[in-house]
């Protein structure tokens, strides 16, 4: 980041409840802002399940500069690209270890990735959008429902949305109580008929 001189994509999944300790954000608060500073751009999707949570918003209000977050359902692992030639990706699955990746054509590869990822995404910051209504469910639902009649579990679902298991379990018990089904694969093949998962337009 001190020698970063354009552009900063970052994709954050959901954190743990805990989140980093207090010095740790305000040591990413003074990077950012000094590359902010010096005229970078600062570009980061989240999950959905992080808009609400006090601390995202609120980093980005501290924040001075040309910086924006979007935010989709299900993002990929942490990744930092820094300048479109060098990117962070987690090297172990707990995310204590990063690899760093300096060979110009997969830095430049997952910097697409992040632009694909971004164009649909919803703003969050510095303008919010509110997202859409289907069928009288919610987007947090669709986004159960898409999972559930994909065959996943509720630890899965609950880790690709980034919200407890227990949150799940009573967003899917939700979504068994209007179909009325009686088993999960009714569940998933009632969800599927009920136009829940239409395309929204």
């Amino acid at each position: 980041m001190a020698e970063a001189s354009h552009e900063v994509l970052a994709i954050q999944p959901h954190a743990s409840h805990a989140g980093p300790p207090r010095d740790i954000h305000g040591q990413a608060q003074d990077r950012d802002q000094a590359f902010l500073d010096r005229g970078g751009r600062i570009r980061t999707l989240h999950q959905h399940t992080t808009r609400h949570a006090p601390t995202v918003p609120a980093r980005y209000h501290r924040l001075h500069g040309d910086v924006e977050a979007r935010s989709l359902d299900e993002v990929t692992e942490r990744l930092l690209v820094v300048d479109r030639g060098v990117a962070f990706i987690p090297a172990v699955k707990d995310r204590t270890l990063a690899l760093e990746i300096r060979l110009p054509a997969p830095a430049d590869y997952l910097g697409t990735t992040f632009d694909r990822l971004w164009r649909p995404a919803t703003p969050m910051f510095p303008e919010t959008v509110a997202r859409s209504s289907l069928h009288g469910s919610t987007p947090r639902r669709r986004a159960i429902a898409a999972l559930l009649v994909e065959g996943h579990t509720d630890a899965v679902i609950a880790d690709r949305l980034g919200m407890s298991v227990r949150t799940a379990r009573v967003h899917i018990a939700k979504l068994a109580a209007v179909p009325g089904s009686g088993s999960r694969a009714r569940l998933g093949y009632l969800i599927g008929r009920s136009g829940i998962l239409d395309p929204e337009g």
